[in-house]
């Protein structure tokens, strides 16, 4: 249970993480803004399609909690590159 606890607050401090620096992006404005806003809508349909899926499927919810902190550790490496 612990385990849970500790990954779902570390994907409420990463999700943060990536806020804010897609909220830059998107504040510089250009095409840079406007890829990362159709990827930013894009990204969120498609894991939630799948985080839905795998639970369906009896996946455990701390298992599509990793997932989800995966893609956006992943997000924030990427939006962490000027």
């Amino acid at each position: 249970m612990f385990k849970l606890f500790y990954d779902m607050s570390m994907l409420a401090f990463e999700s943060q993480q990536a806020i804010w620096l897609r909220t830059l992006r998107l504040a510089q404005g250009g095409s840079r803004a406007e890829h990362e806003a159709k990827l930013m809508i894009s990204e969120k349909v498609a894991a939630a399609q799948n985080a839905a899926g795998k639970l369906m499927m009896g996946t455990t919810p701390g298992a599509v909690v990793r997932d989800y902190r995966r893609k956006v550790r992943s997000n924030v490496k990427r939006l962490s590159k000027p």
